[in-house]
């Protein structure tokens, strides 16, 4: 069974180019648009990476992340963090990547799979 990774993203375009990059490459995917929404496909789909937007509608990046840590069946679920907002190194502490917008789609590829595996 393929590796599954979670895109939480506001923006529909980068969550379409993120979800075909990743399921090109052979991953799995499963979506969500914000941080509330995030805990629910979390839940239900149980992903092996996370990439995460910081400034998003409801519950925003750094806050599904406070969430993602209380919780030990997720604490260790690696986080990449892909924003187009300033700082971002600083806002996720628990991140294992920050990429800025635009991003490199190989270098998150070599991040995703570095992290989880191939798929």
């Amino acid at each position: 069974m393929p590796r599954k990774v979670m895109v939480v993203d506001d923006d529909p375009e980068i969550v379409d180019y993120l979800v075909t990059v990743l399921q090109e490459r052979g991953y799995d995917t499963c979506t969500a648009s914000d941080g509330d929404m995030a805990m629910e496909v979390l839940l239900n789909e149980y992903p092996d990476l996370i990439t995460l937007d910081l400034e998003m509608p409801g519950a925003w990046g750094p806050r599904f992340s406070r969430r993602l840590s209380r919780n030990p069946e997720f604490s260790d679920l690696p986080v990449i963090v892909i924003s187009g907002l300033a700082g971002i190194h600083l806002a996720i502490p628990r991140a294992i990547a920050t990429l800025h917008k635009p991003f490199d789609p190989e270098e998150l590829l070599r991040i995703v799979e570095g992290a989880i595996g191939p798929p």
